[in-house]
């Protein structure tokens, strides 16, 4: 591999896998708000949001950080109030309580409305509206959760690629299969990819913060509880199991604490590092060995997503949790058969697993997901593997893959319009 392609790759990673505090669905929403009343010069008297189904779906259930709210509504107002878009998907940082109780006010003056976009194909799309004294700002982000593509003040056009087929970064994103991003884990000089730590480090301190409060459904802390001991024990598996519903059960329920995000989702990115880390740590991996199989686990994870698409009726963990099998194979001393291996035998178990929006009992489908991961890897460590005249796996792990992307972004389009439709008939 060249040293151009490498750097593609590692460009490719950087923006993948990036902070986020909080749900990076209304984070999004969120970001679009505080770019347009950036446009617009002032604190708009008027919001008006227009979400496609996935976005309103993912960001209808859960904690907003620092308020102590659920919902899209909060996040508009302190997007508004706040929200400053030079901040990415950590926009609203500077969450204060008097932010929120101005945030309140706004909302109770129903100043803002939220509704669906009709008539669009695109599963990630976010356009705001802010009025104000003299004029009215527009902001769409579409494809991507801070990707711009449009901008205007009254009839100033600021930036305009709504007609366009993509942004530079995805024309320039490099071809990727399972071969390639095990060989690049492996084979890419340490300095360029020692930047991944820091994911490890930001997780697994959201899962230690969670440890110290009572968030979500406590998945985390009941798993280390007697309940555990007496089930589990204390082992690597449980231990695993224990810091990735940890860290999910902070998020979900609102704390404001950053994790690392992989392709704009932060459980993605918990679900992909946490039990990695965990491994290598209580088997005394090098630092190389960490480094390369985190490389490995997120890269995996982008991988897929690039056909899957940001959002689907496929939960995330099913992905997250295949890159991390994959990471914790290579750390078991599993070479790219092995590999292969796990990611066949995540398949053809977790897939079909749906996803209805983003909310604390993530934490649970996360601590599927990854005890699954586990399984996958001692199992293609003694060579087990779910063989081609099984299901939907085929001989071709790529092929596999596919499989799975095309289940989740073609065959799933019926289950995630009546999950929506479930969701938003509850009382």
């Amino acid at each position: 591999m060249t040293a151009r392609e490498r750097a593609g790759i590692v460009a490719l990673m950087k923006r993948e896998v990036v902070p986020a505090i909080g749900c990076t669905e209304p984070a999004a929403v969120a970001l679009c708000v505080a770019r347009a009343r950036e446009v617009l010069g002032e604190v708009p008297s008027r919001i008006e949001v227009l979400l496609s189904a996935n976005m309103l779906k993912n960001a209808m259930g859960v904690g907003i950080p620092g308020t102590g709210m659920i919902g899209l509504p909060v996040a508009v107002a302190l997007g508004a109030l706040v929200g400053k878009s030079g901040y990415g998907l950590e926009v609203l940082k500077d969450t204060t309580p008097q932010a929120v109780e101005r945030a309140r006010e706004m909302i109770d003056a129903r100043a803002i409305r939220i509704a669906l976009k009709e008539g669009i194909a695109e599963k990630l799309y976010v356009e705001v509206l802010c009025t104000g004294r003299d004029g009215q700002s527009r902001a769409v982000i579409a494809g991507g959760h801070t990707r711009f593509v449009h901008l205007s003040c009254g009839e100033k056009v600021l930036l305009d690629l709504e007609t366009g087929t993509g942004g530079e970064e995805d024309a320039q994103a490099p071809e990727l299969d399972l071969r390639r991003v095990y060989d690049f884990a492996l084979s890419a000089p340490l300095d360029e990819i020692r930047f991944i730590l820091e994911s490890g480090r930001l997780n697994m301190a959201a899962a230690e913060r969670s440890f110290e409060g009572h968030y979500g459904h406590e998945l985390g802390r009941v798993l280390r509880s007697r309940v555990e001991e007496r089930v589990m024990g204390e082992s690597i598996f449980s231990h695993i199991l224990s810091y990735t519903s940890a860290a999910c059960d902070a998020r979900m329920a609102g704390a404001p604490i950053p994790v690392m995000s992989n392709s704009g989702s932060g459980n993605q990115g918990i679900a992909a590092t946490v039990p990695v880390v965990v491994y290598a740590r209580e088997c005394g991996a090098a630092e190389e060995e960490l480094i390369r199989a985190l490389v490995l686990s997120h890269l995996t994870v982008i991988y897929i997503k690039q056909s899957l698409g940001r959002l689907s009726a496929l939960c995330g963990c099913v992905v997250a949790a295949t890159g991390s099998s994959c990471g914790i194979t290579y750390l078991m001393g599993g070479g790219y058969p092995e590999v292969v291996r796990a990611v066949k035998n995540m398949i053809a178990n977790l897939t079909g697993m749906i996803c209805d929006g983003a909310k604390p009992s993530c934490a649970l489908k996360l601590t599927s997901g990854v005890s699954t991961a586990v399984l996958s890897a001692m199992l293609a460590i003694e060579g087990k593997c779910v063989t081609p005249a099984e299901g939907i796996i085929d001989e071709d792990v790529d092929r596999c893959i596919r499989n799975l992307t095309l289940i989740g972004s073609r065959g799933m389009q019926e289950t995630d319009r009546l999950v929506l439709e479930i969701m938003t008939d509850k009382e």
